[in-house]
């Protein structure tokens, strides 16, 4: 669903979801994936099933990739998962096409990224990527008490950045997005090219993009001057 341009004007503040949205990391976290199921004596799944399960954290992607297991085994398997992607995190992770142009035509605007990955590992691959210049703060999944879709972190982005609930848009890729963003109030948009777009039919945001180079445009309803603030 695209609502009229005109209504984004007001947007003057923006957050980002990491996984599926900026940046392509769905391999390395399947490899990641496996090689903890081989570390745990299970078997490997196939990389699109481990592909459904990216979005609602590092535990929560254990605890599905492992099925039946004890609390114990899937602490056991988020330490080693953690461990092993931090050593493989960029291995094959890149930005998806369009994002740094896209990133590049909003420069000025505050920016903030909020996933559910862990904050370190964010920041890491963040500053990794080059993209650390563009945003004011990285928060992860454990930089709050709850994770996306609850709405804590994207209110403490909006008092950190002075804007009221519409004059904010969450850009994610997901259900887990779009009810993050209409728990806090904020605008919902969502790029169709994510690991969670087909879910998008049942959870609609209020603006589709195929690529963030057509961000800016679409805010440009909005005189420059104050978007920069």
């Amino acid at each position: 669903m695209t609502t009229g341009q005109a209504q984004f004007g007001t947007v003057r503040a923006l957050a980002f979801d990491l996984d599926g949205t900026l940046i392509d990391s769905k391999l390395d976290l399947a490899l990641s994936v496996n090689a903890t199921l081989k570390h745990m004596g299970r078997a490997p799944l196939p990389q699109e099933r481990i592909f459904g399960y990216v979005g609602q954290g590092a535990l929560r992607l254990i605890e599905q990739a492992l099925g039946q297991a004890t609390p114990e085994e899937c602490h056991r398997g988020l330490q080693y998962f953690l461990g092993y992607y931090r050593q493989h995190m960029l291995d094959n992770t890149v930005t998806y096409p369009g994002v740094r142009e896209g990133l590049e035509a909003l420069e000025g605007m505050p920016m903030a990224v909020l996933t559910n990955k862990p904050v370190r590992i964010s920041q890491l691959i963040v500053e990794g990527l080059g993209l650390a210049r563009f945003f004011r703060v990285v928060y992860g999944g454990n930089s709050f008490e709850t994770k996306k879709p609850d709405p804590a972190g994207l209110n403490v982005l909006l008092r950190d950045f002075g804007a009221a609930p519409k004059q904010a848009m969450l850009v994610g890729d997901s259900e887990v997005d779009v009810q993050t963003a209409r728990n806090a109030g904020t605008w919902a948009c969502c790029v169709t090219y994510g690991l969670g777009r087909d879910r998008l039919t049942q959870y609609p945001p209020d603006l589709l993009v195929d690529s963030l180079t057509e961000l800016a445009a679409r805010l440009d309803a909005q005189p420059r001057d104050l978007r920069h603030r």
